[in-house]
């Protein structure tokens, strides 16, 4: 649906975390309606090394859930993704990024699970979430599981990251498997609806009215900066 300028609309961040090459921007670039002039690593080093090399914004807007609607004035809910980088040498960048959300998608590759930066995402979840509602994992690149056994591949991995994740607040969050770069899996193969409708089904069913500090010190909401030539920085 498009925003009625009538209609209340509250703001989630969501912050899209992970390994680097475990698909984060190519999540992004499949949930999001909206792009703004970092989004899907447009900075030309992150083209030419093909990692996303600072934080990328994006969102798209969503019917308030039932669970929300009645006890608020929000008919729609718009989703920012925070795109966090996944490469150990930015992990500045990285914690910059999860400071200022109040969700996160931790991003897997479903053919290789947990690798060093996972750790790190989820020491950062552990730090700036304050339970298993405001975490989904993401099983990404599910296409490339031989499809005579998809289903079993799936719940092998589900298996593997649950015993991982046990003692944190990722041991009970929801694991929702997907493929970001396909629309939909065939479906005489595939068990499962559409992994990107069924992720955003599952983020409307857990998320919550961020409480937001109405008093303090000013701040002033940046898209993004960049240097132009002769001009200076633009904000």
């Amino acid at each position: 649906p498009k925003m009625n300028e009538t209609d209340p609309i509250v703001n989630i961040n969501v912050g899209v975390l992970g390994h680097v090459d475990s698909g984060k921007t190519s999540l992004v670039g499949a949930l999001s309606t909206t792009l703004s002039t970092a989004a899907l690593d447009k900075d030309p080093q992150s083209k030419e090394r093909g990692i996303t090399l600072d934080l990328g914004f994006s969102s798209f807007i969503l019917p308030s859930p039932t669970h929300i609607s009645p006890t608020s004035n929000y008919k729609e809910i718009q989703f920012t993704l925070v795109d966090c980088p996944g490469h150990s040498s930015l992990l500045k960048t990285i914690i910059g990024g999860a400071q200022i959300i109040d969700f996160m998608l931790l991003v897997i590759d479903a053919t290789k699970l947990v690798q060093a930066q996972t750790d790190e995402c989820i020491v950062l979840g552990e730090a700036v979430l304050k339970s298993n509602e405001q975490i989904i994992v993401v099983l990404n690149k599910i296409d490339l599981f031989p499809k005579t056994r998809l289903k079993q591949c799936i719940l092998d991995a589900e298996r593997e990251l649950k015993s991982h994740f046990k003692g944190t607040k990722f041991e009970h969050a929801n694991i929702v498997p997907i493929s970001a770069t396909s629309a939909k899996i065939e479906k005489d193969l595939e068990p499962l609806d559409d992994g990107i409708e069924n992720l955003k089904n599952v983020l409307c069913s857990q998320i919550q009215i961020p409480q937001r500090k109405a008093s303090g010190s000013f701040f002033l909401s940046v898209d993004h900066c960049f240097p132009l030539k002769g001009k200076g920085t633009v904000l």
